[in-house]
């Protein structure tokens, strides 16, 4: 048993508290372990491509072998299992199951799948299943990727092939992952693949991202033959004022508009926030709406997902006293609070999560809600046997693991929690300078060596399952 003393005891009680019911998760993503970029007839990603852009990604990495997943997938699944984890959720790479984003399924990239679940369900773990985790195939981006309406369709076509084949082995399903950072980083910031800079176009795949979401749920939802679980994966966070100036209240009402309800309304209210769109039309920006849209965006949800890492509060006013920017639109900065920080630089916050989870359920209410991801990466040192006492990371995970149990006292369905990450992987632009795994993987030998977080979260998840204290 690895040490809670970074727990309070009111803390430990709250954890104790869970029911045995819980869900107790890792995470991944098939980029970001899978490797095999070019094996069994997967064709390319826009991953692969902008791995490719000089200063794209630290060190000009990419994931052409990351974790070699595809190759040590039982070994990696015998790992959660010896862990002790109930649940895994990973995502399957559009690009190796329908090779240029149209057409058949490619029987080799669906056969890997199969295998997978049949490994997970052999080993007592549930497989949760993510369509989407940013690897749009190549050739659906040079049509014009997810700021054109077709790719929605096609996304559709590609996740029935999945549902398909898997379903009836299957119960959770996930459509997209963070529609957020696919279009905003991706398409607006150009931080992520495909690394445009057009904030009329990221709009644009945010309602196409979201249309694609309800046509594969609508689709699925008719061809179940037993009790799935549908639904999206977001990720969130509070967005407070720094002051109650008007400057800083508009500043975070606008943040909180383009992070979580220009997603959640229509998902659940079947309608885009009326600021939001006014605020958008400020810029010159009209959300590519057509009739009946938003009636297949709001497709029930069985569950959401949220992923959370930390929350924000921010200021209408910049470091030199403005209140525009350069292109005359209103400022809105992210300001410290002093707290301390991951090695992504991200604000340690877990109160943020208790919050967050306590409005969802009070805006949104009657949708059950799941942690996909919540975790830290750290400057992890491991020993002489590639063993990592990281003791940040275990403190993270407890005390998030405690603002949750915390929510759920006050009144939030949330019913499970899931460590990103499993493995130490490919961090899309940072490559691999970033760890966020609870297991440590050695990119040279490929060795896997969980860390102690992943012996205190495995034991904590055993303890609460049986009934025990953690």
């Amino acid at each position: 048993m690895t040490t809670t003393s970074h727990l309070t005891s009111a803390q430990s009680d709250l954890i104790a508290g869970l029911p045995p019911s819980f869900r107790w998760g890792v995470a991944t993503s098939a980029y970001q372990i899978e490797g095999a970029v070019r094996s069994d007839g997967r064709t390319a990603s826009i991953w692969d491509t902008f791995c490719r852009v000089p200063g794209a990604v630290v060190n000009g990495e990419t994931g052409d072998v990351a974790c070699d997943h595809y190759h040590r997938m039982p070994q990696d699944v015998a790992l959660i299992q010896d862990l002790g984890i109930d649940t895994y959720r990973f995502s399957v790479a559009w690009p190796r199951v329908q090779p240029g984003g149209r057409g058949p399924a490619n029987p080799a990239g669906l056969a890997f799948y199969d295998r997978l679940v049949d490994e997970l369900l052999g080993r007592g773990v549930d497989p949760w299943v993510t369509l989407y985790h940013w690897d749009l195939p190549q050739e659906l981006e040079d049509a014009g990727g997810w700021p054109a309406r077709d790719t929605a369709y096609r996304f559709a076509d590609y996740a029935m092939l999945v549902f398909d084949r898997l379903s009836d082995r299957v119960r959770s399903w996930t459509t997209l992952n963070e529609p957020w950072c696919s279009a905003m980083l991706g398409y607006a910031y150009g931080a992520h693949a495909p690394g445009r800079r057009d904030f009329t176009a990221a709009l644009q795949a945010v309602h196409h991202l979201l249309l694609g979401h309800g046509l594969a749920t609508q689709r699925m939802r008719a061809a179940a033959t037993r009790p799935v679980e549908l639904g999206i994966t977001l990720n969130l966070g509070t967005a407070a004022a720094e002051t109650d100036s008007e400057l800083d209240r508009a500043a975070a009402r606008r943040a909180d508009g383009l992070g979580l309800r220009i997603y959640l309304d229509p998902l659940r209210h079947g309608r885009y926030p009326a600021d939001v769109v006014t605020d958008l039309a400020a810029r010159g920006v009209e959300l590519p709406v057509r009739p009946g849209d938003l009636e297949i965006i709001s497709a029930p949800l069985d569950l959401l997902g949220v992923n959370y890492y930390t929350s924000h509060v921010f200021s209408g006013v910049d470091e030199d006293g403005r209140t525009e920017d350069a292109d005359g639109n209103p400022v809105e900065r992210a300001v410290p609070r002093g707290l301390p920080t991951t090695a992504m630089d991200w604000e340690i916050f877990p109160e943020g999560l208790t919050d967050l989870l306590v409005r969802i359920s009070r805006d949104y209410p009657g949708l059950p809600i799941v942690i996909t991801e919540s975790g830290a990466a750290f400057d992890d040192r491991p020993d002489e046997t590639g063993f990592v006492r990281d003791d940040d990371r275990t403190a993270y995970l407890a005390t998030h693991i405690a603002a949750v149990a915390a929510a759920r006292q006050a009144g939030a369905d949330v019913r499970g929690y899931f460590a990103w990450s499993l493995l130490d992987n490919f961090e899309w632009a940072y490559g691999y300078d970033k760890r966020f795994g609870i297991v440590r993987v050695d990119y040279d030998t490929q060795a896997r060596v969980p860390k102690q977080s992943a012996l205190w979260y495995g034991d904590t998840a055993r303890r609460v399952r049986s009934g025990g204290s953690a």
